[in-house]
């Protein structure tokens, strides 16, 4: 017999006496992977982001300056929360080797409630 799967969801991922806390993900392609470590590093150590995954060996095509271009990249993932998505999105671009790089932050509208309450536990500014 097939196991039954029951929605055990809370309906928000923060506590009751705090607002629900929308939590992102932020692709970042990077030329090299050191570079998207030290990028990783900045987010993470600065707080504006969870945590970082580098998964290098992607391979892009596209137009750059009217040319067709192509190159050897390593993806960057952070977990952030919209809150400080466009801090992070500064930092990143700042840092960033490329002329226009590619930071991009995507909602994340599903997933598991623990995961995302921890982004949002990890990003909460701290004491000093």
């Amino acid at each position: 017999m097939a196991a039954q799967l029951v929605n055990t969801a809370p309906t928000s991922m923060a506590p009751a006496d705090t607002a629900p806390v929308t939590t992102m993900l932020v692709y970042v392609t990077a030329p090299s992977l050191e570079e998207a470590e030290n990028l990783a590093r900045l987010a993470v150590e600065g707080r504006l982001a969870a945590c970082a995954n580098i998964l290098p060996g992607m391979r892009s095509l596209y137009w750059w300056q009217g040319k067709l271009e192509q190159a050897e990249e390593t993806v960057l993932l952070l977990k952030t929360t919209e809150e400080l998505a466009p801090a992070l999105t500064s930092a990143l671009t700042a840092a960033h080797s490329y002329e226009c790089p590619c930071v991009v932050a995507l909602p994340i509208t599903q997933g598991n409630p623990d995961f995302l309450r921890w982004i949002a536990d990890e990003t909460a500014p701290r004491p000093s």
